[in-house]
């Protein structure tokens, strides 16, 4: 089968829509609550969720005719907790400032529900390509509802993207006012829920899985 068949096509597309973890599978929701206050670190824990599913998929696949099932919990725990390590120790050296900002969150990565979900229904069926674009796809359909969600927050709660200032001072200066309810991990649930709302209005198949 061709890397680039529809059926691995479909393995990336899914993820993003009809078959989203966060929205429709309703998976990663804490860490979708904790880390979107910024932009910034929305986009980097995205990235370390793509790295460490796509890359645990892919050693968990290949290794699955050898894993015993006794064990293999414990086997695919090891596996991601590998992947988180490097992962954290990357971006303590390359992007400080955001490590510190997601704290232990990195590190909670390995109890993420998203990725352990993968391993055990996907990557231990599947041959280790189609496992590795199956963690790809579901990693960005997590990490483009965070950036989403980032992106509001930080917008309406601190008039600024990425750290630079978008609403102009003359709007301030007229009385303006950063809502701080936008801060509050409430409104990141609050979020998330509209995005639901706004996704199962545009797919009927959606309403029709209910």
């Amino acid at each position: 089968m061709s890397i680039l068949s529809s059926k691995n096509f479909k393995l990336l597309a899914n993820p993003l829509n009809l078959e989203n973890p966060v929205t429709v599978q309703i998976l990663g929701i804490c860490s979708a609550l904790a880390v979107t206050t910024k932009l910034k670190p929305a986009i980097v824990m995205g990235l370390s969720v793509i790295v460490v599913t796509a890359f645990s998929n892919l050693a968990i696949s290949a290794m699955r005719q050898y894993i015993p099932p006794r064990i293999r919990i414990i086997v695919q725990l090891v596996v991601v907790a590998s992947m988180v390590i490097l992962v954290d120790q990357l971006l303590r050296a390359f992007v400080y400032d955001v490590s510190k900002q997601l704290s232990v969150y990195v590190g909670l990565i390995i109890t993420n529900c998203i990725i352990m979900g993968r391993l055990e229904a996907f990557a231990m069926g599947n041959k280790p390509w189609p496992s590795f674009m199956d963690g790809i796809g579901n990693g960005i359909g997590y990490s483009i509802i965070l950036i989403v969600v980032a992106f509001i927050r930080e917008l309406f709660g601190s008039g600024a993207i990425l750290g630079f200032q978008v609403v102009p001072q003359s709007f301030y200066d007229a009385g303006y006012i950063n809502n701080g309810m936008m801060i509050m991990p409430t409104m990141a649930l609050v979020l998330v829920g509209v995005i639901i709302w706004i996704q199962r209005s545009f797919n009927k198949e959606l309403i029709e899985k209910d």
